[in-house]
């Protein structure tokens, strides 16, 4: 079996090429990479032309086409049972491709698989910030080595709080094209796509194997987007969405859990000094209106 690496790439080279070093660098053979260049920074069509693995493919997009557009020509792209949409900042450990097949041998056809991840900042050092340290001890899952998921019990986890690192997740590539991105969403993107992929009925297998490094930055469009409050004001029209979803579904608990977002709550609270202290008002009233409103 091949896993299909993609890799929407924009931004940084250095990262991007730490990256693509780390697939490169994977113990099990049984993959192979596709970079989708969304940029337009020099020299990296040539670094591309240096790789000596025909493993290793490279396309740089006519025009820019955005974060979902991207994304979703790199699932067009993908042809193999299994794909990942890579981070183009993330690394890989040398074990990922091995550990995420040996969970898909077990279980055979499972829509998602999440392995183990730490957490990295902007200079590669591992950290434990408060928001990865909740994810950890208070929403994901207590298991012992492996296990799979799905169904009402899946969607309430995650609905309390979103746990997963998305860039690390191996999909069944037909399930993630039968889904397709939302045009809607941006910030949330990933937990939508996951819990459309759970009411279609989707598993999710998950593995304490650490082998993949996710990287979080200071700054980025998902804080700024915080700080602001858009970015709450996208997860209310979900999570009030998707408790509807969930009533029609006959998943009380999974309603019960999107209509309290308790996770998204507690950090639209955190961000309230901020937006206070930057004078942005408007930020102040949605992160308000997320923290203590109503869930409907």
């Amino acid at each position: 079996m091949i896993v299909d690496i993609m890799l929407p790439y924009y931004g940084s080279v250095p990262l991007m090429q730490a990256a693509v070093r780390s697939v490169m660098a994977q113990s099990d053979p049984g993959w192979r990479l596709t970079v989708v260049d969304d940029g337009t920074e020099p020299g990296v069509p040539e670094w591309f032309a240096g790789i000596d693995d025909e493993r290793v493919r490279y396309q740089r997009n006519e025009r820019n086409l955005g974060i979902t557009a991207n994304y979703r020509k790199c699932v067009g792209l993908a042809e193999h049972e299994y794909l990942v949409m890579m981070g183009t900042d993330d690394i890989m450990h040398p074990n990922y491709v091995a550990t995420v097949r040996s969970v898909i041998e077990q279980y055979p056809g499972v829509g998602m698989v999440q392995p183990g991840v730490e957490v990295i900042d902007a200079d590669g050092t591992v950290v434990n910030t408060i928001v990865d340290l909740a994810k950890r001890r208070l929403y994901a899952p207590r298991i012992d080595s492996r296990e799979l998921m799905g169904g009402e019990d899946l969607a309430a986890s995650l609905l309390r709080g979103c746990w997963f690192y998305f860039p690390s997740i191996c999909w069944r590539t037909d399930a993630i094209k039968a889904v397709d991105f939302r045009e809607e969403f941006q910030v949330i993107q990933d937990l939508a796509l996951v819990i459309d992929l759970i009411q279609r009925g989707e598993q999710m297998a998950v593995d304490d194997t650490l082998c993949f490094q996710y990287r979080r930055h200071a700054v980025s469009k998902s804080s700024a987007d915080a700080v602001n409050g858009s970015r709450f004001t996208e997860a209310r029209a979900f999570f009030i969405d998707v408790a509807r979803r969930m009533d029609e579904q006959g998943w009380p608990r999974a309603a019960r859990a999107a209509r309290r977002y308790t996770s998204s709550r507690v950090h639209a609270i955190t961000m309230l000094p901020t937006a206070v202290l930057s004078g942005k008002m408007a930020g102040v009233r949605s992160l308000s209106r997320h923290a203590f409103g109503p869930g409907r």
